[in-house]
């Protein structure tokens, strides 16, 4: 039998859970140790998907588990401190999103990172999904410019009502609007070189955000939001020849310039099993870990913090 990767967990919340049940399905993962500040939490989990040992601390945990991979699912305004202490240590990190609550939370994570040399990966799942990997390969096909249009819905009135702190609902678009903010990273070419704002972010009363990113190879990005409204999440990409559609975004088609039926692309059951995109994000990682000559294509610190950015570019905040 060859090595296995041993896998810690910082949190026992949802996101936890969800990790947990993907890692749990890789024959080559023993899941080592687990810590969290409520340690009922910890112990539940423990015995739920066999976890090896509860512990009453990160450093505990490290010292007395040697993982190879720890998997952090914190609250946003718990993050840093906690990779205060994990980043100390020479595991590999995989840290859920947002990896900090704003613009300069994430800068002070990724100067942490830098700092301590620590090897970092941050856990924006829907790059994973077999409908972003479904679209990702078929324009890659097309040196056709491309037209990104992203509509999003955010409502930090709810989650306020639901318990998430102020501090959060008030940076609600790094806390929440990244998470499809990040697909011009995906699929628009280049570096962002002009942001501009056609409708601005009114932070006393948000409704509705209009934005036009240009990038360096000429590809636009357009950028919908409605706050504290309805309107669901999509990603559309067009080029002179095809358009690409993700609605609901763990779906996609594609449809061919004067045909007017779309396609719906093949989507991984592992999508259908697990929560969508984690089973591979899990894989992926494994593989880092495992496997000398594995090359990596997850997001790193420096991707979440460049998503940071565009989103700072949006919205000004």
């Amino acid at each position: 039998m060859g090595k296995k990767c041993r896998v810690a967990f910082v949190g026992a919340g949802y996101m936890t859970t969800e990790h947990l049940k993907s890692f749990k399905d890789i024959i080559d993962v023993d899941l080592v140790g687990i810590y969290s500040r409520t340690k009922s939490k910890s112990i539940g989990l423990a015995n739920t998907y066999g976890i090896m040992h509860v512990y009453d601390s990160i450093t505990e945990m490290f010292l007395n588990s040697k993982p190879d991979l720890v998997v952090i699912s914190v609250p946003e305004l718990a993050l840093n401190g906690v990779v205060q202490e994990a980043f100390q240590f020479s595991w590999t990190c995989l840290i859920e999103k947002p990896a900090g609550y704003n613009l300069a939370d994430a800068k002070e994570i990724l100067e942490l990172a830098h700092k301590n040399a620590s090897k970092v990966f941050v856990a924006l799942n829907r790059r994973h999904y077999s409908s972003t990997l479904e679209v990702q390969k078929l324009i890659s096909e097309s040196n056709e410019p491309r037209i990104i249009l992203i509509q999003d819905q955010e409502d930090p009135n709810s989650a306020l009502a639901a318990g998430q702190p102020e501090l959060v609902t008030k940076n609600w678009m790094y806390a929440n609007s990244i998470h499809i903010i990040d697909y011009f990273q995906l699929f628009a070419r280049g570096e962002l070189v002009k942001t501009e704002i056609i409708e601005p972010y009114d932070a006393n009363s948000p409704f509705f955000v209009h934005a036009k990113l240009t990038f360096k190879s000429g590809d636009i990005g357009i950028y919908q939001a409605f706050w504290n409204a309805p309107g669901p999440w999509s990603v559309v990409v067009n080029t002179q020849s095809k358009r690409y559609e993700m609605k609901p975004l763990e779906k996609s088609h594609v449809q061919e310039y004067r045909n007017r039926n779309s396609i719906e692309l093949p989507v991984n059951p592992w999508d259908l099993e697990f929560k969508p995109g984690l089973r591979l994000q899990a894989q992926k990682v494994v593989d880092s870990i495992l496997k000398s000559d594995y090359i990596s294509d997850l997001p790193t610190l420096e991707d979440a913090y460049e998503a940071m950015k565009i989103t700072h570019s949006i919205y000004n905040y």
